[in-house]
């Protein structure tokens, strides 16, 4: 035989046996096997939740309401359970919500208040009074004022020359409610014509409004911005407290402001 044959199968018989000791080599370790991932569902329990916006005052209907799977560690104190209450959404028809909640969120016991009750004193704010005045479209801001809303509280009244004045009597105050139902026009926007609004007010601010509502020919609500809820508003001028001071006023003839001024408060 050739020695070059001989080379070429040397290395051919060498190289099998490469091979074959690799393969027991490789028989011989464990297979590697990707670890498996376990992820643990946290257990939920069906929550009342608002199925609309529900903004103070409002009355609770049945298609308000509705159960959510929420997460059972998550579930905070004062929440309703269907497990603890069932019968939850028929048993509060007609309960009122005292604080606000928006759609979603879990309807809490301290939100709400039973409608049997008297609901405006349960959503009145601890040192403060509702007071009512007279409104129409004209001074009520076209009927678009609701209730939450803020508004300033303007005062025109006959100076004794015949010019008419204005003053701002009160300022950035919240309306509790308006005396008739939202009505939902065809475009979808709502409104309230109304011809009474409770206002909400300080006792100081409650003397003043009194005292307005006998001195004026007529009261006007300036609807404001909601961007001004976090103003003060618990001013109240402190000449119609006391009957003396001088009052910033101003004067209006023929549709025309002719004169800002201080004027001693009327007796």
């Amino acid at each position: 035989m050739k020695p070059a044959r001989v080379i070429i199968l040397g290395v051919a018989v060498a190289t099998a046996g490469l091979a074959g000791f690799l393969a027991m080599q490789m028989a011989g370790r464990p297979a590697h096997v990707e670890p498996t991932v376990v992820t643990e569902k946290e257990p939920t329990v069906n929550v009342l939740v608002a199925a609309d916006n529900l903004p103070i005052g409002t009355r609770i209907q049945p298609q308000s309401l509705s159960w959510a799977a929420w997460p059972e560690g998550s579930v905070a104190p004062g929440a309703i359970t269907q497990s603890q209450r069932p019968q939850a959404i028929d048993e509060l028809k007609g309960a009122v919500i005292r604080l606000p909640v928006f759609a979603g969120e879990p309807v809490r016991i301290e939100k709400i208040v039973d409608g049997n009750g008297p609901t405006l004193s349960s959503i009145l704010p601890s040192g403060k009074r509702a007071v009512s005045t007279e409104i129409s479209v004209a001074t009520g801001a076209g009927g678009f004022i609701l209730p939450n809303d803020r508004v300033d509280v303007i005062m025109v009244r006959k100076a004794d020359d015949g010019n008419f004045q204005t003053e701002t009597v009160l300022s950035n105050i919240r309306v509790l409610a308006i005396d008739q139902q939202i009505e939902e026009k065809n475009d979808e926007t709502k409104s309230v014509i109304g011809a009474t609004a409770t206002l909400e007010l300080t006792p100081d601010q409650a003397k003043v409004l009194a005292v307005a509502q006998q001195m004026a020919q007529r009261l006007s609500l300036a609807l404001r911005s909601v961007a001004d809820s976090q103003d003060a508003d618990n001013k109240a001028p402190e000449f119609m407290l006391t009957g003396s001071g001088s009052a910033a006023v101003q004067v209006i003839k023929a549709g025309n402001i002719i004169k800002t001024s201080s004027q001693p408060a009327a007796e």
